[in-house]
C-alpha cells in the first residue's frame, strides 16, 4: 500500500537516500538553479545565492498568514531559509533574502526542526525559498523521516528552477507553491536580476504540476495533501504581466489550478528606488488583476 507524505514510500526503499546523496553531490559545482555558478559549494566557496555548505535559517515555527489549504486549522510549519537565487528589489523578506539573517545549522538541527513542527501540530513542513538548498534539506529529510516524520513538505520557491533538480524532487515534495512574478525576461532582469526568468518558470511549473496535479484536500482538515498552489503577486503598472501569467496557467497548466492573485505589494527593501515599484499598487489594478484572471479561464481564484 503506498504510503503518504510521498516521502516515505522512498524511504523504505532507500531512494530517498540515494536522491540525497545526488544532489549533496552537486554542490561540489553548483548547477542547483538556472544560475548554474559552478563553485564547490562544499568548500564553502558561495555564488549568487551566497549561501555555501551548511543551509542558513533565519526563522521557523507555525505560522496562520499563508493560504487557507496551506495554514490549515494548525498552521504551516514555515522554514525561513537565508539566502535566494532571485534578488528582486523589492523582497519582503529582503533583511533574510539579501541580509542573509539567520544562522548555519547542521544537518541533525534541520531535521530537529521539521520533527519539532510537527509535534506542534503543524499540518506540514514549509520550506520558505528551498531552491539553493534542496541538498541540505534532503540530507535532514532522511533523518527526520527516520525518525517519524509524516506531514507533507511545501516547497515554497520564487519560481527560478532547474528541471535537473525538480525531477529529484518528484515523489519527495508533494505540495508546490511557486511564484510567478513575470512574464518578461527583460523585467525579471531588471528588478530581480537573473535571466531567462519566464522561459524557466514555464518549464519549472510545467514539471511541478506534472508531478503533483491539482491541489487536494484532507476533507477533515482542509489542509492540502498534495498538489500546485501559485502565487501571482500583482505589481504596480502590471510590472507583474498578470494577463499572460494566467492565460499560461489557463492554457498550459489548468483552468481548475489554485492561484492566488496576490494584492499585499507594499515597497520593502530598495523598491523606493524603482519607480514605479515605490508605491502600493491601487484598487483598480488588483481589479483589473483578477478580471483577467477569470478573463483567462481561471476558476479557482484567491485573493490575498
Amino acid at each position: 500500500m503506498e504510503k503518504w507524505p510521498a516521502y516515505l514510500n522512498l524511504l523504505d526503499n532507500g531512494e530517498l537516500e540515494r536522491r540525497a546523496k545526488t544532489a549533496h553531490e552537486m554542490l561540489v559545482s553548483c548547477s542547483l538553479c538556472p544560475h548554474t555558478c559552478k563553485i564547490n559549494r562544499l568548500e564553502d566557496e558561495k555564488g549568487f545565492c551566497r549561501i555555501g555548505k551548511k543551509a542558513v535559517v533565519a526563522s521557523f515555527g507555525a505560522h496562520f498568514g499563508e493560504e487557507p489549504p496551506i495554514t490549515g486549522t494548525r498552521g504551516s510549519g514555515t522554514v525561513f531559509f537565508s539566502g535566494c537565487n532571485l534578488r528582486c528589489v523589492f523582497c519582503q523578506n529582503f533583511e533574510i533574502s539579501q541580509g542573509l539573517e539567520g544562522q548555519e545549522l547542521e544537518t541533525e538541527q534541520l531535521a530537529f526542526i521539521f520533527l519539532s513542527l510537527q509535534e506542534g501540530g503543524c499540518h506540514n513542513v514549509n520550506l520558505v525559498t528551498p531552491t539553493h538548498v534542496v541538498p541540505q534539506i534532503l540530507d535532514a529529510l532522511v533523518i527526520a523521516a527516520k525518525e517519524g516524520l509524516k506531514i507533507p513538505l511545501v516547497y515554497n520557491c520564487g519560481g527560478y528552477e532547474s528541471i535537473h533538480v525538480l525531477r529529484l524532487l518528484d515523489g519527495i515534495v508533494d505540495i508546490y507553491m511557486p511564484d510567478i512574478k513575470y512574464s518578461s525576461n527583460e523585467l525579471a532582469f531588471k528588478y530581480s536580476r537573473v535571466k531567462g526568468y519566464w522561459d524557466h518558470c514555464r518549464k519549472g511549473v510545467k514539471e511541478m504540476f506534472r508531478q503533483v496535479g491539482n491541489i487536494q484536500l484532507d476533507e477533515t482538515t482542509g489542509a492540502a495533501k498534495r498538489g500546485l498552489l501559485i502565487r501571482h503577486l500583482v505589481l504596480p503598472e502590471d510590472i507583474s504581466g498578470t494577463r499572460d501569467v494566467c492565460r499560461f496557467i489557463a492554457q498550459e497548466i489548468s483552468a481548475q489550478a489554485m492561484v492566488n492573485i496576490m494584492d499585499q505589494y507594499r515597497p520593502c527593501g530598495m523598491a523606493y528606488n524603482y519607480p514605479p515599484l515605490d508605491r502600493k499598487i491601487t484598487p483598480q489594478e488588483l481589479k483589473r488583476a483578477v478580471k483577467w484572471a477569470q478573463e483567462a479561464g481561471l476558476n479557482n481564484l484567491l485573493t490575498y
